[in-house]
């Protein structure tokens, strides 16, 4: 049983869609936080493609003088069209490898707006997190009120009982990427019994 706070960010693994949704806002919010995450000198680890908010986030770290690690299933290559101008990308075999590289290359974790492959491995790693297989702080980026039912969803989870108080904090929520990257900053795990993956 400890308490671990996050001080040191070297890198973020971000979750987001291949395509770009229905408002430039979340376009922009995804330039915005490669932008944050290369002046704060954090790596970016995401899933490799070089398309929708996926790509303009590898390409605004990049342009900004971040590094960015592409983590990619050799069957989405070409289907998510692998981005090739990455410090780093790392071809695995499956989604499950994907995610257990993502999770074990990042500090913590940021959900930008995406579909139901964001929102699923958002809430694996937050399931992760409650099981005490890590201590890393997990948010949502909650652009254009995107999140809104989905944190209206999480809280019921805990007033309906089937998420404990002390797991409902875990799930870090802004609107700003620079905000949800000091609220990072100053998270501490509870105190749970800790597990190896």
């Amino acid at each position: 049983m400890h308490n671990m706070e996050v001080k040191n960010l070297k890198s973020i693994a971000v979750f987001c869609g291949s395509s770009y949704g229905d408002n430039p806002v979340f376009k922009d919010a995804a330039q915005e936080l490669g932008k944050v995450l290369a002046e704060q000198n954090v790596n970016l680890i995401y899933g490799g493609a070089s398309v929708g908010l996926m790509g303009e986030l590898a390409d605004s770290t990049l342009f900004h003088g971040g590094k960015v690690f592409g983590v990619i299933p050799q069957s989405l290559i070409d289907k998510e069209i692998a981005h090739t101008s990455l410090t780093k990308l790392i071809v695995v075999s499956s989604m499950h490898e994907r995610k257990e590289k993502m999770a074990e290359l990042s500090d913590g974790f940021i959900a930008l707006p995406g579909g139901p492959g964001t929102i699923e491995e958002f809430m694996e790693i937050f399931t992760w997190s409650q099981l005490g297989f890590h201590q890393k702080p997990c948010g949502l980026l909650n652009i254009d009120h995107y999140y809104d039912l989905f944190i209206q969803f999480i809280n019921q989870m805990n007033d309906r009982k089937f998420l404990h108080d002390k797991y409902r904090n875990m799930a870090l929520t802004s609107d700003n990427p620079s905000d949800l990257l000091a609220k990072f900053k100053s998270y501490t795990a509870p105190s749970i019994k800790t597990y190896n993956l």
